[in-house]
């Protein structure tokens, strides 16, 4: 959904397949204790059946003052089946009373081709807002202020954040190594 729109745009010219694009039904079990466990993990168990290069992405907000919660779980911070919404309202009332509101998103691409797994990093900085602000975007974007600016990330256009983004930043890392 929105991570391959995202993927696509800057990877123009490169054609990008989802794994379902490919063929490959089952959730991939995501047991790693770190982002670059789960990347490697699925990146190549997609290349093990299609046999040709791919890459996963796995994205984990850190927070400062939760001692770097949710980080690897950030999409199941609130429990198994929860939506964004839900991990949004347990970040902020964790949050409810603590100052330093420092935390930072990172993602890890895996490219997985001739059996070697190759990665790919990005990282912002940013502060949690006291409250959900803005409709752009998806997962802990409402509530992620990117140093420098005052909006969340669902404040500011689709094209200003993808300038700036985590993932833009990896996926830029991974477009120049393919050239």
């Amino acid at each position: 959904g929105h991570k391959l729109e995202e993927v696509r745009v800057i990877l123009s010219g490169i054609s990008v397949k989802s794994s379902g694009e490919a063929g490959i039904a089952e959730e991939i079990p995501e047991t790693g204790n770190t982002l670059e466990e789960n990347v490697f993990l699925k990146a190549n168990f997609v290349y093990r059946k299609t046999n040709s290069p791919c890459f996963a992405d796995d994205t984990g907000l850190f927070v400062d003052a939760l001692n770097g919660e949710p980080g690897v779980f950030s999409a199941r911070f609130a429990g198994e089946n929860c939506t964004s919404h839900d991990n949004i309202v347990k970040l902020i009332s964790l949050m409810k009373n603590k100052t330093n509101r420092s935390a930072h998103f990172k993602t890890v691409i895996c490219l997985v081709k001739n059996e070697t797994g190759n990665y790919f990093e990005g990282v912002i900085s940013g502060s949690i807002s006291h409250e959900p602000r803005g409709t752009n975007g998806f997962g802990y974007d409402s509530v992620f202020i990117p140093e420098g600016y005052s909006k969340t990330f669902a404040e500011l256009e689709p094209e200003e954040k993808n300038s700036l983004s985590h993932r833009a930043k990896a996926v830029k890392k991974m477009k120049e190594f393919l050239k």
